[in-house]
């Protein structure tokens, strides 16, 4: 039993450092890592005195996904970005979040956009009945009946871009926001399918298609990417030109799923993803009453 468990470790630990996860079951086991770092240690403490060679190969199972998740608790060197400012707020609403809390955060933390994921035709009407119309009128919405719909909320203008990439998965709507000033951000509101059973390989397809960050355009993605840190395919989009805002800011490792009462958060698979010429001031996470996702805030400084 003591070296069957300490070879599944260290599989695992072999598996997440070298990005070869493969199939449903071993995609989401990546997500919970952090969680097998601590498994790994208390197996090497128990088999210390019992089975000091199995306690051994657990006990460098711990420092190989230590290696790979210690990282998202310090900040990182911030690029010189001297740019407009731009606030960031993105929430899975999952349908039928609290309006009038999703107002008081916009308000609060003064949000230039906010992209919505599980966006309902009457969480649109309860968002602009709670006051979201007049702080962010401009808008590129996709609303749809279930979990499909997504909308950006911004405050200033912004023009819908077609063709940008291919959304697999849910409605993924994207826009220019022309800033104060003259430049501009290109934001995409993220949401592909989880990679549960069969959907394991629409997922890993969903985030190939992401764009890649331009050299001629700013570009943030905000959403619930239903992906973490530890997938190599969400590591690989970032390989593309982004950095992870609350990974910038040593918050890499704050869950924002599942949150509802009898689970706390568990896993963070909930972004803000900016171009990496873009520095990251301040991320907050923060819980949303009547949906199972917390939201991120992140305040940027644009190039």
């Amino acid at each position: 039993m003591s070296w069957t468990v300490v070879t599944l470790l260290a599989l695992w630990a072999a598996i997440r450092a070298g990005g070869l996860e493969q199939g449903s079951f071993v995609t989401q086991l990546m997500t919970v890592t952090p969680y097998g770092v601590v498994l790994a240690a208390l197996t090497a403490l128990l088999l210390i005195r019992r089975n000091r060679p199995a306690a051994l190969v657990a006990a460098l199972a711990c420092v190989v996904m230590a290696a790979c998740v210690a990282p998202r608790l310090m900040a990182t060197d911030q690029p010189a970005a001297n740019g407009a400012p731009l606030r960031v707020l993105t929430i899975n609403l999952f349908g039928r979040g609290d309006a009038p809390a999703v107002v008081d955060l916009v308000r609060r933390y003064d949000v230039d956009v906010f992209t919505a994921l599980e966006l309902t035709p009457d969480a649109v009407e309860r968002l602009d009945a709670a006051g979201l119309k007049q702080l962010l009128p401009h808008r590129v919405l996709q609303e749809e009946f279930g979990a499909t719909g997504s909308g950006i909320y911004a405050r200033h203008p912004v023009t819908e871009l077609t063709g940008l990439f291919a959304p697999i998965g849910h409605n993924m709507p994207a826009a220019a926001m022309a800033l104060p000033g003259g430049s501009k951000v290109e934001i995409v509101a993220i949401h592909p399918n989880p990679p549960l059973g069969r959907m394991e390989a629409e997922w890993n397809a969903a985030l190939r298609a992401l764009p890649p960050a331009s050299p001629s355009a700013v570009r943030v993605l905000a959403g619930d990417f239903n992906a973490s840190l530890d997938h190599r395919a969400f590591r690989d989009l970032l390989s593309r030109g982004y950095v992870d805002a609350a990974d910038q800011v040593g918050k890499g490792l704050v869950p924002t799923w599942p949150n509802v009462r009898a689970i706390p958060p568990i896993i963070a698979i909930d972004h803000v993803v900016a171009d990496r010429r873009v520095s990251v001031h301040r991320v907050e996470v923060t819980d949303v009453p009547r949906t199972d996702h917390r939201g991120v805030f992140a305040e940027l400084r644009l190039p």
